[in-house]
């Protein structure tokens, strides 16, 4: 999946070019070739002075013009109002422009595997109203974390509460690439695309 990133800076970031060598760098969406109008895109949309103009004619403009695109907005001051917004024009993933390298690939990932991705404050405010709203059934959630391993399942709890990777790892008194892995074995065993979905099956229902 070919990695583009939109961005006023015409070197780009330190960090996007480390996670991503083959990216390439543009300041405007062109025109496609025959060939990209089918071809799985990942679009990087740097925020720049202009903000509604990203947020409304750049992504109507791809979305429009390479059909198989995924679009995540970078923005230099994220703010949860403007990610809200974001989403429902259709965009996978909203994140802070100056990310970790190793954030950026984990964020491929999770959209390329049909999920979302958010800051961590924001998806903590949506699980809350989430779990509100949709109730399953203790013998449900049961269920689910009956085809997880101890160490999965106490993952699995916190995640679901919105907590970072790193927090879990203070809590459970392991690493963090321990946490990423236990998570990633869990989304795969239980059919879930992202944190939101895991929380949204494992709500406040269940107490531990």
């Amino acid at each position: 999946m070919q990695d583009i990133f939109i961005s006023p800076l015409s070197a780009g970031l330190i960090s996007w070019v480390e996670a991503f060598p083959k990216a390439k760098i543009t300041a405007n969406v062109k025109k496609p070739t025959k060939l990209q109008k089918d071809e799985a895109i990942v679009f990087w949309l740097h925020m720049n002075a202009d903000r509604q103009q990203w947020l409304t004619g750049t992504i109507a403009l791809i979305q429009n013009s390479y059909k198989n695109s995924k679009i995540v907005v970078l923005a230099n001051a994220p703010v949860q109002a403007e990610a809200l917004h974001a989403l429902s024009l259709g965009v996978v993933g909203y994140c802070h422009a100056y990310s970790a390298p190793e954030v950026l690939k984990e964020i491929k990932t999770v959209i390329s595997h049909g999920g979302l991705w958010l800051g961590n404050e924001l998806l903590k405010r949506l699980i809350e109203v989430s779990a509100r709203l949709v109730g399953n059934q203790p013998k449900q959630v049961e269920a689910l974390l009956s085809q997880l391993t101890k160490r999965q399942k106490e993952v699995a709890v916190e995640a679901a509460k919105g907590l970072s990777n790193k927090e879990i790892a203070r809590i459970l008194n392991i690493s963090e690439r321990t946490v990423k892995a236990h998570l990633a074995a869990t989304f795969e065993c239980l059919k879930a695309k992202d944190r939101l979905q895991l929380a949204l099956m494992l709500n406040s229902n269940y107490r531990h």
